[in-house]
């Protein structure tokens, strides 16, 4: 969490892919970034992998945390309207979202967290060109 708050004032708007295995720690990045954006509390942010779509409006920057680990084809991202929060200048934070390729020419960039022992992870921001 203090590593997403740390982050969070220098990403920008835009589709950010989260990568990582499961229990990684994407999710407690989410509400480290939620907390310092002011959308929502570490304690209201939650893991979409069965809803695959959270919002937080608290901030003046919304945020959507996006799990697409439950999909298997390009056509099931189209309902997510994932364009109409990148146009309303929206932050998403997508888990699995490497399973697309059509996600990964959108993508600003990759944050991805590494297990590296029992309570500690290394975690890599890059900027796709």
């Amino acid at each position: 969490m203090a590593v997403g708050r740390a982050l969070a004032p220098t990403l920008p708007s835009t589709l950010l892919l989260l990568r990582g295995n499961l229990g990684a720690g994407k999710t407690s990045l989410v509400k480290g970034i939620a907390e310092a954006l002011g959308a929502a509390s570490p304690d209201e942010v939650t893991s979409p992998t069965f809803t695959l779509i959270h919002q937080y409006r608290g901030g003046t920057t919304p945020l959507y945390h996006l799990d697409l680990y439950r999909l298997e084809h390009e056509r099931e991202l189209i309902p997510l309207g994932m364009e109409e929060m990148e146009e309303e200048g929206a932050l998403l934070l997508v888990e699995w979202g490497e399973k697309f390729p059509i996600l990964l020419h959108r993508a600003w960039g990759e944050i991805l967290i590494t297990h590296t022992g029992s309570d500690s992870r290394q975690i890599v921001v890059t900027k796709y060109l």
